[in-house]
């Protein structure tokens, strides 16, 4: 079977790696593939997405995305301070995730992001708004994508890729 490229209507499993593009901390790493149909609007960012157009297996990219092109800028309205007693004991420590519904209904987890001075604050953020990362791309495998793949736009065996 001739070797297969990334290109519009295949499915493409790859592993990542994030890193902050200031300190080349490494903020996020998976080595099981992932996979997303190429071309039908998935969740990938789209500056990856082009950046692996026309290549194989085992090829990698490396791709920086600033805070616009990837999470997002930091949202200030997003964060929330409280007196520590008014919140729930299991609350209580950084890290702690919350589940609140806003106005439209929908969920928004908010994350202990910290205690200080007898006050907590919590952020509805992404944990990487604002900053500027580097996605290091490697392509696992590429297949044909099925005729219900494409029209639901994630392969059978789908894991959301990057987000």
């Amino acid at each position: 079977m001739p070797n297969q490229i990334v290109e519009p209507n295949k499915v493409v499993y790859l592993t990542y790696e994030i890193k902050d593009a200031t300190n080349h901390e490494i903020l996020e790493h998976t080595d099981m593939p992932v996979g997303y149909v190429h071309g039908v609007g998935s969740d990938l960012f789209e500056k990856i997405e082009q950046s692996l157009e026309g290549r194989g297996s085992g090829d990698t990219v490396h791709v920086t995305l600033n805070p616009e092109e990837a999470f997002g800028l930091h949202d200030p309205t997003l964060t929330f301070t409280d007196d520590v007693e008014n919140v729930p004991p299991e609350y209580r420590q950084l890290g702690a995730e919350a589940i609140f519904e806003n106005e439209r209904s929908e969920q928004v987890t908010m994350v202990v992001s910290r205690i200080a001075d007898g006050k907590l604050t919590l952020d509805g953020n992404h944990p990487l708004a604002g900053k500027t990362v580097i996605f290091r791309v490697t392509i696992s495998s590429i297949r044909d994508a099925s005729k219900e793949e494409i029209k639901r736009g994630s392969p059978d065996d789908h894991h959301p890729p990057l987000h």
